[in-house]
């Protein structure tokens, strides 16, 4: 090993020597030329790895989810979560290259949304901007699935496989660009000086609208809340694989944060996104101990599901503004999240709102929360920009879900029945078990 470094470091010094004799030759005019491009094109790589790590960062968070609601749902059904996972993200990926990126990012001009024709993404050779342009298509296309998962969990244990998958169609197609495209695009909130720097309206609260409305409409497990108005608590399947799930978004959290700085280019581009990092880990930590904390002190008990969420929830609010909080400031906005959570969830109990993960807490309130108290430290933001914000996109992602569910409801129903969720969806829906030998008529191997 050392023989080889002392090889490598001979042969870089050769390298630098043989090069620098041949701008000395070339003259000062073309090593004065060579020098802003070779610059270009260091800020070009950077960029594009920024945008490429960021991305497969975010993308595995689409296992986070998965694993995340295989974990929080009973066995019947962890094989239909698994399904709904991996389609969902398939599915975002496909319709965001046929429409969704134009929607959001193509002739947006200040208006409502782009251009709704299939991107063409450039042949490498045209690529003459400061990254490359695939390379920020799937970075945006990964956020895209990403709000698809929200309401995966949400809506768990009851609902149809295909109503679903088409919901998500729509809702990564049309839905989310057309919402994305009014600040991410250069539409009219940005005009008006909305800022969510990475999503927490964008992404985790249009997610959780989306999930609201769709929780709404479908109605609670069966045996979920009593006449009396009792709530009995259905436990998840598996604690270990949810907090495995819970930490890989956890991990891919620092691309989502952290590659929203959009370059890697300079010295200020790498500290803004290495103190990214660190708000993004201080929030998560903060929702942590805040939840479990609370969750004592509230219930008597530590709830191993509302720490898990604390850290999700500390997550989502400090996305909007990763960047310009203190230290401080980040462990308190994560740590808001977590009391969030503690509260939240049974408020949705008492009114009988059957969220199975804890979804709507976690990305639609700890998001709203998170989008707020940007101005509190970034003073070019202002409060009144941002609850026009939330409120539009509020207004817009749940009327256009609620009539995607109205109507998929009518049409093909989105529910299935009684005896098929007494059943389990992966026996009805899906036809394997996740867990086969100790299901209805399986023998222990």
């Amino acid at each position: 090993m050392e023989t080889r470094m002392t090889l490598n470091s001979k042969l870089g010094y050769l390298t630098l020597a043989a090069g620098g004799g041949l701008l000395a030759l070339t003259g000062p005019a073309s090593a004065q030329d060579a020098a802003p491009a070779a610059a270009a094109d260091t800020a070009f790589v950077f960029n594009t790895l920024l945008f490429l790590i960021g991305g497969f960062l975010v993308m595995w968070m689409a296992a986070g989810f998965a694993m995340l609601e295989a974990g929080l749902v009973r066995a019947k059904n962890v094989s239909m979560q698994c399904t709904k996972n991996i389609a969902l993200y398939s599915i975002a990926g496909l319709m965001y290259w046929v429409i969704g990126y134009n929607l959001m990012y193509s002739g947006v001009d200040g208006g409502w949304m782009g251009t709704p024709v299939p991107v063409s993404i450039p042949d490498p050779s045209q690529d003459t901007g400061d990254y490359a342009a695939a390379s920020d298509w799937f970075f945006q296309m990964v956020f895209c699935a990403t709000t698809a998962s929200i309401v995966s969990g949400t809506l768990a244990e009851r609902i149809k496989l295909w109503p679903f998958l088409i919901f998500t169609a729509v809702l990564t197609g049309v839905i989310y660009p057309i919402q994305g495209s009014w600040e991410w695009g250069a539409g009219w909130l940005d005009g008006l000086g909305f800022s969510d720097f990475a999503g927490s309206t964008l992404v985790h609260s249009t997610g959780g609208w989306a999930a609201l409305m769709g929780a709404l409409i479908l109605g609670a497990r069966h045996g979920k809340y009593g006449k009396g108005g009792e709530v009995h608590a259905i436990p998840g399947s598996s604690m270990p694989l949810a907090t495995l799930g819970t930490f890989i978004l956890w991990l891919g959290w620092f691309g989502f944060n952290g590659a929203s700085q959009l370059a890697l280019g300079s010295m200020a581009d790498a500290s803004a996104v290495s103190r990214i990092f660190v708000n993004t880990n201080l929030a998560a930590a903060a929702g942590v101990v805040v939840a479990l904390i609370l969750s004592q002190i509230v219930y008597k008990k530590v709830d191993i599901t509302f720490i898990l969420n604390g850290a999700l929830a500390g997550l989502v609010s400090i996305t909007a503004e990763p960047l310009t909080p203190s230290p401080i400031w980040a462990i308190i906005i994560g740590g808001i999240g977590g009391v969030i959570v503690v509260f939240a969830v049974p408020l949705l109990d008492k009114l009988k709102i059957d969220d199975v993960v804890g979804a709507i807490p976690v990305h639609l309130l700890a998001g709203i929360w998170g989008t707020i108290a940007v101005p509190i430290t970034n003073p070019d933001v202002t409060f009144g920009a941002q609850i026009i914000g939330i409120v539009a996109i509020g207004i817009f992602v749940s009327v256009a879900s609620a009539i995607l569910w109205f109507i998929l409801k009518a049409t093909m129903g989105i529910r299935v029945s009684p005896e098929e969720e007494m059943s389990g969806l992966d026996q009805v829906e899906i036809g394997i078990e996740a867990y086969p030998e100790f299901g209805r008529g399986g023998q222990t191997l």
